[in-house]
């Protein structure tokens, strides 16, 4: 017989598709997994089952097990419909992380969005009229009472909100803002190409390191169509520069009957200073200078959902309220509860600053925080203390707020910092990241830091976890 025959002879001893699926052992998947799922896990296992006999030069018999078949298949199954969105231990010290989800939302009000997901809601339905009503209208009288606004929306993001504005109220026209506030933010967020799709023309005016009232005066005329103001979010300019306050800006533009509109990026409800946490002007402030508008995040130094913020005058939000452009960016019934929830909590800011989790991270003392280093110490001690060559050290850092709120702000913090002979820190940190519940941590001189200042109080028991794990690997 050829080899080429024998080859093939070898391979028709591998059952097929139908012959498996018929197999007892295989109705258990069959009743627990969608039937087409099953049959491409099948075939997929099959496959490398073929792979292997080829490569190796074996005998079907030496590699098709039944019982190891319907478990690979199995296990096949389970990862494909496996969560890709998964929960994971923010150890970082990065408050509000963009790549693991922002600010986390307060537990306590998931009851109330439960019942609003789950029935029927007056989302669109005004209870005293009996017609049709707006869905922000759920949220605007809360925004108006603590940001002093006249009136207020809500869409989708903050940059979605910008953009929803300038389209509304500068389209065809002029919108003038200072180079030094031309900024890119994460995912090529960049101000100056969202005023070109709101339609509108950009006029810089200024420098990037210094811009001074005159600058803005000599270039409005007849087709400007407002002022535009923003948060430099994610750095500062310093030394040698100039830039002109909102106050000074709003005083200007009404001599020429323009609004200013102010980005605010992460949006501070409430100042924070005496937590010692400061740099950042709150909404209510800005609104008091006189701004027409003012946008800003949800999901940022708020602490709550994703959502795009716009608070300011009744005339303006009408505008923009019209526009078509406002269903595209429009805000869904969850996140509309949850913010509902979050923003009730400013109503008394002891309040806000014990339940929303962004503020109790950001406002935890510094005694608490070393109290929270030495019990994850203890607790890394009592899972890794027979092994040779490891360390856990608490030493003092800096923990960061994150999604380009206070960028400049250093917040004292303690860390917790690992050290194992055999791993690096970059191998580590792989280790932590790539357990079912991953821990994501950061590298500091060469050591694998802890913070706890963004740990849940269940995340310690889950790093005790890894680091039994990582003690059989020793």
């Amino acid at each position: 017989m050829k080899d080429k025959d024998k080859l093939q002879e070898n391979l028709s001893r591998l059952p097929a598709v139908d012959e498996l699926l018929r197999k007892a052992e295989m109705q258990p998947l069959l009743e627990c997994y969608p039937r087409g799922l099953v049959v491409e896990s099948v075939r997929l296992e099959l496959a490398a089952v073929k792979k292997k006999v080829l490569a190796e030069n074996l005998q079907v018999e030496e590699v098709f097990s039944l019982p190891v078949f319907v478990a690979g298949v199995e296990e096949s199954l389970k990862a494909r419909l496996a969560p890709r969105l998964k929960r994971v231990v923010n150890a970082t010290g990065v408050v509000i992380h963009t790549n693991l989800g922002r600010s986390p939302l307060p537990a306590a009000a998931l009851k109330r969005v439960g019942d609003i997901a789950c029935r029927y809601s007056n989302l669109e339905y005004n209870l005293e009229s009996g017609r049709r009503g707006l869905r922000y209208d759920n949220v605007e009288e809360l925004l108006c009472r603590l940001t002093g606004a006249e009136a207020a929306m809500v869409v989708n993001n903050n940059a979605g909100a910008v953009l929803l504005v300038l389209s509304a109220l500068a389209a065809g026209r002029e919108v003038i803002i200072s180079r030094g506030e031309m900024i890119e933010i994460g995912g090529a967020f960049r101000i100056p190409e969202v005023i070109v799709q709101g339609g509108a023309k950009l006029r810089e005016v200024g420098t990037t390191n210094r811009t001074h009232p005159a600058d803005y005066e000599r270039v409005i005329n007849e087709e400007t169509a407002l002022i535009l103001k923003v948060h430099t979010s994610n750095y500062r300019v310093s030394g040698f520069t100039a830039a002109v306050g909102s106050a000074e800006l709003v005083q200007l533009a009404a001599r020429f009957s323009l609004p200013v509109i102010e980005d605010l990026g992460s949006g501070c409800m409430m100042d924070l200073s005496a937590y010692g946490v400061g740099g950042e002007p709150t909404v209510r402030q800005v609104v008091e200078t006189g701004v027409g508008i003012v946008t800003f995040s949800g999901d940022k130094l708020v602490g709550g959902p994703q959502a795009g913020i716009v608070v300011g005058r009744r005339d303006l939000i009408e505008q923009v309220k019209r526009h078509p452009l406002n269903r595209a960016l429009r805000i869904d019934k969850l996140t509309l509860a949850f913010l509902e929830e979050v923003l009730k909590c400013y109503l008394d800011e002891k309040k806000a600053v014990a339940e929303l989790p962004t503020l109790a991270m950001l406002t935890l003392p510094l005694a608490e925080l070393r109290r929270r280093a030495n019990r994850l110490r203890g607790l890394i001690h009592r899972r890794l203390g027979s092994a040779a060559g490891f360390s856990a050290v608490v030493k003092e850092g800096i923990s960061r707020a994150g999604g380009g709120a206070l960028p400049m702000v250093e917040i004292p913090t303690w860390l917790v910092a690992l050290q194992v002979n055999g791993f690096s820190a970059s191998a580590l940190e792989r280790f932590f990241r790539s357990r079912p519940l991953p821990v994501i941590a950061r590298i500091l001189d060469d050591q694998l830091v802890f913070d706890p200042r963004t740990l849940m109080n269940d995340d310690y028991r889950e790093i005790a976890a890894a680091c039994e794990d990582l003690l059989r690997q020793l």
